[in-house]
């Protein structure tokens, strides 16, 4: 009744003292008087009518509203907490000029409620606290600020466009704004990345308002900038509107308050918290263009920590702001902190974020600027301090990306550093335990050779190839099993392919000094078997050129054979094993002559005869096969003398445990055989042959039939040597083996050679 009274008289303000204490007594309690929800709703309506009505007449009742709103906007019913709110919002315009008077006594129940889990409650809260704050003092922006940022974060797109809409009225017209901007600037700019296009377009709408004004209002300070500064600086990020001048202007003027602020919450618990400051710092970037160069040093570091982030959309945002740095700030002052920070591991748990951060300012830079800089970065990552000090995948990524980020943006100009950077690929590589990034790597090298217009890795190696080994040779007295280089040297001979041929001169010598006997035990064993791959295609590797012929003797004599010198240990006996398997490469890759092999003979066989005797079942192995590769090279040139001394050792192996060096010393036994001359002497010869075939007729009663099937192929063809010898010993022994069936066939092959083999042959 009293509210269609209050809608209907001609002058409702005439009830107000019958009205406002009675409501101020009913409802304006801390205590509820009124138990019902939906009475306490239609009260707060009816008050909310009385100052649509009454207008400014209520200002003589300002304590009694206000009791009355407080009381209301912490109703635990929903419906009154809203209507409570709208009325305040009412209010405050009603009577601006006493309301700021008691605003403040709302802005407590205002903050207690705004965090409401419905969400409507949330969105009067929130355009309540913009008329209080408004319409108020001034004096308590700050307790509600860091209520409005957490709205920000908000489910609900609602509450969201409702800060957006409050902070951006602030801006506009509160009266003491100046004194707040660099507190609202950062709620309105982080509304302009929202996910919601209706919230960015209303953020982007006011923030140009609010340029606009400040641009009107300061026309006299800014009118030189107005003037002529007008053009967008070269380079501008292409597909982006630059900021109005004013709203530039704001963010210059602001960004030494901003920055600490950002430093604080990119770093805070909140992963949503994070992502929004990310995503503001680039916004700041974006509006201070080149002013940003004053601050740059506590936004690289910034910068760094957030790189660092577990969130990948933090770190995302971040190398975006980067590559707005690297747009805005000149090459000389960015790189004068960031080098820096590069080669002294600004941060010892993660070494690779200035890496990360330099490759995305490099990547905002544009070519004309950078190239002149390009050899002062190149160096700095082919320092053996950036380049090689740590193995972290993610260190090595970075590296890459740097490199990379120069052949992008500077194409051929890279030329001019091509070695630092091709130096700089083979390290990533060498220390890479990623299948996938060592690929990328090599896609890099292909992109090097690219920009520079060659049309292979090979003509890039053999551009750079002296310089290559020069960089390792000066090390390689100091390096250890720990040291990058031996690594390096082997992506570098290897990925060269033949070119490596044409720089044996520098080569040989590096391979001399770091294979001596008293260097690293690992780093031999690495480079022996890196040798040993080579020389299995000695061709297209080390020979290519045909110039290794020359160097064979000296590298078995000097290099090869002082490391099968028998010493003490496993690992000088593993050092023997490689040194063994680079042997055998020689041999079987074609690069020594028989010849060069034939002069050599009296050095090598007796490492050879002695590695027989190994405990290594892999070396005892190598060592037959080495043999008998010798055999197949330059057993018919031996001297008898030599051949002597071989068989024993290989018989010895006829009994070995291991069933693969027995099969490999009984392949050895038959190019024995075979490398007997025809005119050998019987006398000198029958004693050592008689040994020989008694040996091979006890294994061809072995346990392993394979055994016996080898060993009777192998007397068959040596039955040609003496078969009135071999027959004599094969009947001798027929009886005594298990089985005959092998002696026989063996005698049924004598009786079936020439006539004239077996009467030319002695007695």
């Amino acid at each position: 009744m009293i509210t269609e009274f209050i809608r209907c008289v001609p002058k409702p303000e005439e009830s107000l003292p019958y009205l406002m204490p009675c409501l101020a007594q009913r409802f304006g309690e801390k205590e509820i008087l009124e138990p019902t929800e939906e009475l306490r709703l239609s009260a707060v309506e009816m008050l909310t009518l009385t100052v649509e009505v009454c207008g400014k007449h209520l200002a003589p009742y300002l304590n009694e509203m206000i009791s009355i709103l407080q009381t209301g906007i912490v109703d635990p019913f929903p419906d009154v907490k809203r209507e409570s709110c709208r009325c305040a919002l009412n209010f405050a315009k009603c009577v601006p000029e006493c309301f700021h008077m008691q605003a403040e006594n709302l802005v407590k129940p205002l903050m207690l409620t705004i965090a409401h889990q419905h969400f409507r409650v949330r969105v009067s809260v929130i355009e309540a606290t913009g008329a209080v704050i408004q319409h108020g003092s001034g004096k308590n922006v700050d307790d509600v600020l860091s209520h409005l940022a957490q709205r920000l974060f908000d489910d609900s797109p609602q509450v969201r466009k409702a800060v957006t809409a409050v902070v951006g009225d602030w801006l506009l017209h509160m009266r003491d704004r100046y004194s707040y901007f660099h507190k609202l600037i950062p709620l309105l700019l982080s509304s302009i990345d929202d996910e919601i296009p209706e919230i960015r377009l209303l953020a982007a709408d006011l923030w140009r308002q609010v340029g606009a004004q400040w641009e009107t209002e300061n026309e006299d300070d800014i009118k030189d900038k107005m003037d002529f500064l007008v053009t967008p600086p070269p380079h501008y990020p292409q597909g982006v509107e630059r900021p109005g001048l004013g709203c530039r202007e704001l963010v210059v003027r602001n960004l030494g308050r901003l920055v600490p602020a950002i430093t604080h919450d990119v770093t805070d618990w909140l992963v949503p918290t994070r992502v929004r400051t990310s995503q503001l710092l680039s916004v700041l970037l974006l509006h201070a263009e080149d002013h940003s160069t004053q601050h740059l040093q506590p936004l690289l570091a910034t910068l760094y920590r957030a790189c660092t982030d577990s969130e990948r959309e933090v770190v995302s945002n971040c190398l975006a702001a980067a590559k707005l740095l690297g747009t805005f700030v000149p090459p000389p002052v960015f790189l004068k902190l960031l080098l820096e920070h590069v080669t002294t591991a600004y941060s010892s748990s993660h070494p690779w974020a200035p890496l990360m951060v330099l490759a995305a300012v490099l990547g905002g830079c544009s070519k004309p600027l950078l190239k002149p800089h390009l050899l002062q970065i190149a160096n700095t990552l082919a320092q053996p301090d950036v380049c090689q000090e740590y193995q972290q995948i993610m260190y090595l990524e970075q590296l890459l990306a740097c490199v990379d980020m120069q052949l992008h943006q500077c194409e051929s100009d890279c030329g001019s550093v091509s070695l630092q950077l091709l130096q700089v690929l083979v390290t990533v590589q060498s220390l890479s335990t990623e299948q996938q990034l060592s690929e990328k790597a090599l896609e890099s090298v292909q992109l090097l050779c690219k920009v520079q217009g060659l049309d292979s890795v090979m003509k890039l190696y053999r551009q750079h190839m002296d310089q290559l080994l020069n960089w390792l040779s000066a090390s390689v007295n100091t390096w250890s099993c720990y040291s990058p280089q031996r690594l390096q040297l082997h992506i570098i001979v290897t990925q060269s392919g033949p070119v490596i041929g044409e720089f044996l001169s520098q080569l040989m010598p590096l391979l001399h000094s770091c294979l001596q006997p008293d260097r690293d035990p690992e780093i031999r064993m690495s480079i022996f078997t890196m040798i040993a791959k080579l020389l299995l295609d000695a061709n297209s590797t080390l020979d290519s050129q045909g110039h290794f012929r020359d160097e064979s003797e000296k590298f078995l004599c000097d290099i090869v054979l002082p490391n099968l010198v028998w010493r003490a240990g496993r690992t000088a006996a593993a050092v023997r094993t490689s040194a063994l398997s680079c042997l055998l490469a020689l041999l079987h890759g074609g690069a020594i002559t028989p010849g060069q092999l034939l002069c050599l003979d009296e050095k090598l066989s007796p490492q050879v005869l002695s590695a027989l005797e190994e405990d290594s079942q892999m070396s005892r192995l190598l060592a037959c096969r080495s043999l008998s590769a010798i055999l197949g090279l330059i057993g018919t040139s031996l001297h008898h003398e030599a051949l002597i001394k071989i068989y024993p050792e290989l018989l010895k192996r006829l009994d070995d445990s291991n069933e693969e060096v027995r099969g490999v010393a009984l392949q050895a036994v038959g190019l024995w055989l075979s490398s007997l001359p025809k005119n050998y002497n019987p006398e000198l010869c029958t004693p050592h042959l008689q040994f020989l075939f008694q040996k091979l007729l006890l294994h061809l009663d072995d346990p392993d039939s394979s055994v016996q099937d080898q060993v009777l192929e192998i007397l068959k063809k040596g039955s040609s040597v003496h078969p009135a010898l071999l027959k004599t010993e094969a009947e001798t022994v027929r009886d005594k083996q298990r089985s005959p069936l092998h002696c026989d066939q063996l005698l049924r092959h004598i009786s079936s050679l020439p006539s004239e083999t077996t009467a030319d042959c002695p007695e």
